[in-house]
């Protein structure tokens, strides 16, 4: 273990048992007479019981200052081992050395008592994460500024929004000013302008010299403050490198022009999605000539006014390209509970051949619902185009009719 690095993890493994019988809840005493009764009794598990390995042998080095992006699809282990480095769970095989004080954001509200105040709950929060009541009194009024929940401070927090909610627990987690800042995905709660507000205390963080190991769907905040990125899939490291190439091997998987998202009944959230061609049948392929539909089935568990369906366009790479959402257009959107259809169309000539993805995205004008990036793949083809008549390759992701002025000659 060199002397910049902070975090040395060795053949890390992690072990769950499914299908194990839960004991009812039994007081100290009847814990003794039992162990009077039968010293050496072991729990047996159910007979179906079975094992999964949510991590297998995963071994890195964090160094100090490093900005590490974790990314991998649902199960893949990333929010396990955030776990484990932030001391929460106990692996089964293998080691990770932390030199330094962490500071972690795993779950929203991770700390808080409901019955308590804002401000009692900052204190609190703060000293599960290792501050002092000096320090925590110090930074108090920079954390409810950024947190934006001064007329709550004195509220239960039992009455607070998810987003109230996740704005103080991260600003008191970032505020910490740990030698190593730990986040999972909780940045998906909120509104977009709060998401980019954490984003640059965490690139903050990260400049101030500090070490950040953060887990995330979003490829663009990846591309913006991760310095290198583990890919982690099944419990398995499958590559660590530089972001570019390892967001692009990680996104260049099968190519997938149907999405089924994973079933939830929180809020409203996308069900289902599919990239279709001109003809209106779902594709993995498309032509450059002719233009693509991106079509989504959502749900609103309640009346919800406000809502906005959202799609963001991703080169090969995880590269934001552009989005496009019902409000572009202001299009009328249902209030009431039910599920509900939209799509989007990309004109065509607008796409030039190569690999994409899209991210699908549900909001209101206070909270991100829903979001999945990438959900779906797809490659665009040239077809019989004046793009590619003399060449079947061009630079760059998208065509833009420029207006060309070009006379035969110079004037004098």
């Amino acid at each position: 273990m060199s002397s910049d690095t902070v975090i040395h993890i060795e053949h890390l493994a992690k072990r769950y048992q499914l299908g194990t019988s839960v004991e009812p809840y039994r007081t100290l005493r009847d814990t003794l007479a039992g162990w009077v009764r039968s010293p050496f009794a072991t729990r047996s598990a159910s007979p179906d019981a079975m094992s999964i390995w949510a991590l297998d042998d995963v071994s890195f080095d964090v160094r100090r200052g490093e900005v590490l992006g974790i990314i991998g699809g649902n199960g893949a282990g990333k929010s396990t081992l955030l776990k484990i480095l932030s001391r929460i769970t106990t692996p089964t095989r293998g080691r990770a050395r932390i030199v330094g004080r962490i500071g972690s954001l795993l779950e929203v509200g991770t700390g808080f008592h409901p019955e308590l105040t804002g401000r009692e709950n900052i204190f609190l929060n703060g000293a599960i994460l290792g501050m002092s009541r000096r320090e925590i009194v110090r930074k108090f009024d920079e954390i409810v500024a950024f947190a934006e929940v001064e007329r709550f401070i004195d509220t239960a927090v039992k009455y607070y929004s998810s987003g109230m909610y996740v704005r103080l627990a991260f600003a008191v987690a970032a505020h910490l000013e740990p030698e190593i800042l730990i986040v999972d995905e909780v940045l998906s709660v909120g509104d977009a302008r709060f998401q980019q507000k954490c984003l640059g205390k965490i690139d903050d963080v990260a400049r101030g010299g500090r070490t950040v190991l953060f887990v995330t769907h979003n490829m663009a905040a990846v591309h913006r403050l991760a310095t290198s990125v583990v890919w982690l899939e099944r419990g398995r490291v499958m590559s660590i490198g530089a972001p570019r190439p390892t967001i692009a091997a990680y996104l260049g998987g099968e190519r997938t022009a149907r999405f089924v998202a994973p079933a939830r009944k929180d809020g409203p959230h996308v069900l289902e999605a599919e990239i279709r061609d001109a003809a209106g049948s779902a594709a993995s392929r498309v032509l450059n000539t002719e233009p693509i539909g991106i079509w989504i089935r959502y749900v609103l568990p309640r009346r919800t006014p406000g809502v906005v369906v959202g799609i963001g366009v991703l080169s090969a790479d995880g590269v934001p390209l552009f989005t496009s959402n019902t409000n572009d257009v202001e299009a009328a959107m249902p209030e009431a509970a039910g599920e509900y259809e939209a799509s989007v169309t990309i004109p065509a000539d607008v796409l030039l051949a190569g690999d994409y993805h899209v991210a699908l995205c549900l909001w209101d004008h206070a909270d991100l619902f829903d979001w999945h990036e990438p959900a779906l793949s797809f490659v665009v083809e040239h077809g019989p185009s004046i793009l590619y008549a003399r060449s079947g390759d061009r630079k760059g992701f998208v065509h833009v009719p420029c207006a060309w002025n070009a006379p035969s000659m110079a004037p004098a």
